[in-house]
């Protein structure tokens, strides 16, 4: 299951003379990732790379900024990838001490770089949500309240008309057995809209 981070953490590597700087944290989309990476370059005028990595919104990079290619961002981005996290960012800020680490020595520095971050950040489940309404009689309001309150759906509406009218939200993984579950609950007394009645089909 796809995990997040909720905060920055960071981490101060030394390699032969090289420090790197790893930075790990939540954003939202690539605008949001090159923002924080502006910021790192103003922060760290000095520094020889500012090398990033990214897995937000459905986008991904991979930047090595001077480094040699595929040195730097995309181990960064195996890393992300590889612990199934999504709304990240990663970067890696370094100062060049003199010394060439070769291609093998700066996949390992960026690697351990953001590992040594991310065991410092607290992580939590990305879970999807399914918004769904259906239409009852005025009898079945109660009984279904509390079916729905038992499945943990969270109500988001209740409209009274000929007919009550529940919208409510869940978990999309566990909307289908609800649904079945709500069906038979009221008897085959529920209405549901065509399209999202298809989608559990």
């Amino acid at each position: 299951m796809p995990q997040t981070i909720i905060s920055l953490a960071t981490s101060d590597l030394i390699v032969k003379k090289s420090r790197f700087l790893g930075f790990v944290l939540p954003v939202a989309d690539r605008a949001a990732a090159q923002a924080v990476v502006a910021r790192l370059r103003a922060e760290h005028p000095d520094a020889a790379h500012v090398c990033w990595a990214l897995l937000a919104g459905g986008q991904s990079a991979a930047v090595d900024d001077g480094e040699p290619g595929g040195t730097a961002g995309r181990p960064m981005l195996d890393v992300l990838r590889h612990q199934d996290l999504e709304g990240v960012l990663a970067a890696v800020v370094r100062y060049y001490g003199g010394i060439k680490l070769g291609a093998g020595g700066l996949v390992r520095a960026y690697t351990d770089a953001v590992a040594q971050a991310l065991l410092k950040v607290e992580k939590v489940a990305i879970v999807r949500y399914a918004e769904m309404r259906c239409t009852l009689p005025y009898s079945l309001e109660g009984l279904l309240r509390r079916e729905l309150a038992a499945a943990g759906a969270e109500l988001l509406e209740v409209a009274h008309d000929q007919r009550v009218t529940l919208a409510f939200r869940i978990a999309q993984a566990a909307a289908p057995a609800l649904v079945d579950q709500l069906n038979e609950a009221a008897s085959g007394q529920l209405e549901w809209p065509k399209q999202q009645d298809a989608l559990f089909k």
